[in-house]
Formats: C-alpha cells, structure tokens, sequence
C-alpha cells in the first residue's frame, strides 16, 4: 500500500525466514505460520513492474456471401427446371398433334348434324373424319373409310378409331386420346376410346 511519506509493502513469509535487510522489521501473531514484513521505502522509491508481452492475432477475415444472381438468365433456366415437367408434356402433346391429328383439334366444339360434312353447317362422326383427312390432302370415302387402311395394334397420332363394329369412327391424337363427333348433345370433343366403347385402329399407308 503507497501511502504519501513513503512506500511501504506487506507481505506473508514463512516465521523461519532470517530478517536481514536492512529498513525490513518481522513480527509474528501469536498461532500464526507465518511472519509478517513490513517494508519502508523512502519517499523517492520508485516501483515498477515487468508489463506481461501480449501478443495478440488478427481475427479471421470473414467474407460476405453474395446471394446469387437474379439475373434474367439465371431466372430463366431455375424456372426451366421447375418447368421440365410442363416442357415434357408440351412437346409429348405436340408430337401428337401434328399433321392429321393437329387438324383434328382443330375441329374440337363444333356442332353435330347428322349427315353433315362441314364445320360452318355440322357433321356426324364420319363427316368429320373426311374433313380432317381432306384438309391434309387426302381423299378418304365419307363411310367406311378404314376399309382402305391397315389394322394396327400400336396406334400412332392420325390413325382412325373405329369403335363399336363401326357404329362410330374418330381420330386418335395420341395420348389415349380420340377426337370425333360424338353427338348433337356434345358436339365435337376430346375424349378417351375407352369412354365411347371398344375400340379397333387403322393407319393409311401414305
């Protein structure tokens, strides 16, 4: 403890310990282990003390993350995976549609009329059928026209669909799917074969 006439230091020592410095005087409490010192110093005494080295380390160099990039490219090809799916159906519905069958869906909502050829006035299922065909290019009889065409078991867009032993005839548009003139209730519409009854299927060797 410093006080303002001088410098003076307690400390605990072992009692055996020899009192020969000079300005030092020891005394020892009764029971104690040890003996108490107390030093002088005179008022000019200076005191100092070895500072500790610390040394210290740089903290690490922390990086911000930059959130990725929203650049239109970059949005364009993430929607481009979420839309795969979409895309593959889009393209497995356009191969089925293509030249007959295309012409085909072209004819979906128009009215029935028994008897009739034309999409301004009405057609029935064969009606309908010789119309797609004749917008292609090809003349197919108005009746019967799978009699000119070869049965098949792998149907392919454009093919015919002959159902119920030649009650009703359609186009199939692939997928599972037909189109024809159903009836006047319904007019003209996509459907599946299996909804209309059963089913046989002819290609035209073109």
């Amino acid at each position: 403890m410093a006080a303002a006439s001088g410098l003076i230091l307690s400390m605990g020592l072992p009692a055996n310990a020899a009192d020969t410095t000079a300005g030092v005087s020891a005394s020892t409490e009764s029971g104690s282990a040890q003996t108490a010192l107390a030093v002088t110093a005179a008022p000019t005494a200076t005191v100092s003390f070895e500072r500790p080295v610390v040394k210290t380390t740089a903290a690490p160099k922390v990086e911000a993350v930059r959130p990725q990039s929203t650049a239109p490219a970059e949005r364009a090809a993430t929607a481009g995976q979420d839309a795969a799916p979409a895309a593959k159906a889009a393209e497995t519905v356009s191969a089925a549609t293509s030249g007959i069958a295309a012409i085909a869906y072209t004819g979906i909502g128009h009215s029935y009329v028994w008897g009739g050829t034309s999409p301004v006035t009405g057609w029935d299922c064969s009606g309908f059928v010789q119309w797609v065909y004749a917008q292609a290019g090809i003349s197919i009889p108005r009746t019967n026209a799978w009699n000119i065409m070869t049965p098949t078991s792998t149907p392919q867009a454009g093919d015919l669909v002959v159902q119920n032993g030649g009650a009703h005839v359609g186009i199939y548009v692939g997928n599972g799917m037909m189109i024809s003139a159903l009836n006047p209730s319904q007019g003209t519409l996509l459907h599946s074969p299996a909804a209309t009854g059963t089913s046989s299927y002819y290609h035209l060797n073109k």
